[in-house]
């Protein structure tokens, strides 16, 4: 049987004052490195930052979210290939990893890694938020940070105590049968993927952001105003621009 944990989970966004225990911290950092890894490579660092003057530096990286201050605790999961490269470089080996294979490893790595820390966190009583801007102003994040060349920011997640988790909203799914393919993939035809975002489209909260933004559908929503092409290509343009200033051969 599946953990009702899983089924029952929430993004919190709202803290207590609650401090996370130093201890505590390592603890789930811990649990999270023993997730699975690259040829044991484990290529990911974490940022710990309690600090509230780095917090206010980090909040206009992700654009004020209110997360980045309000929480007792933000981590930034960068991919490293910077601690593989200098212990080849110190046992006698040539490290050959600046290249879009090699970043695309660290970047599962540390994705991984992330997910598994956000699951022991919530197990332990914490929650946790994902702010997804990280990999826009990577730049700028890397120079509040200190980061080296090879280490680029991948995810940011804000950690605390729940304020109050039952006025949390719970995040709408797609039912499980619109990601699920039996042995090769089956595309979707008009009729089946109405069918698919039919209870999305239905939720209040969705017809309420229709209606906000002045717009006929919730796809108009995504495409025009949350996550345009303008917006996109910029922010790819940004992180390419900068892997390749970290030492990444992009494209390859």
């Amino acid at each position: 049987m599946v953990n009702d944990y899983f089924k029952n989970r929430k993004t919190i966004r709202k803290y207590s004052d609650r401090e996370v225990p130093e201890k505590l911290l390592r603890e789930l950092i811990e649990a999270a490195c023993e997730a699975p890894t690259t040829g044991g490579m484990q290529l990911y660092s974490v940022v710990v930052t309690r600090d509230a003057a780095m917090k206010q530096q980090l909040a206009p990286h992700h654009f004020f979210q209110k997360m980045v201050t309000d929480a007792p605790v933000v981590l930034t999961f960068c991919a490293d290939f910077n601690r593989m490269n200098k212990w080849c470089e110190a046992s006698n080996a040539v490290p050959c990893y600046g290249n879009f294979q090699s970043f695309m490893s660290a970047v599962l790595d540390v994705t991984v890694f992330a997910q598994q820390f956000n699951t022991a966190a919530e197990m332990a009583g914490l929650g946790c938020c994902y702010i997804g801007t990280t990999t826009y102003n990577a730049p700028q994040i890397a120079e509040t940070l200190k980061l080296p060349a090879m280490v680029i920011p991948i995810v940011t997640l804000t950690v605390g105590y729940p304020a109050n988790p039952d006025a949390e909203p719970k995040a709408e799914r797609l039912p499980v049968d619109a990601i699920i393919h039996e042995e090769t993939y089956h595309d979707y035809d008009g009729k089946r993927i109405k069918e698919v975002y039919a209870l999305k489209e239905s939720l209040d909260v969705n017809k309420q952001y229709i209606a906000e933004n002045g717009k006929e559908t919730l796809a108009q929503v995504f495409t025009d105003v949350r996550y345009p092409k303008a917006n996109n290509e910029a922010f790819s343009r940004v992180l390419v621009d900068f892997m390749q200033a970290q030492g990444y051969k992009i494209p390859y």
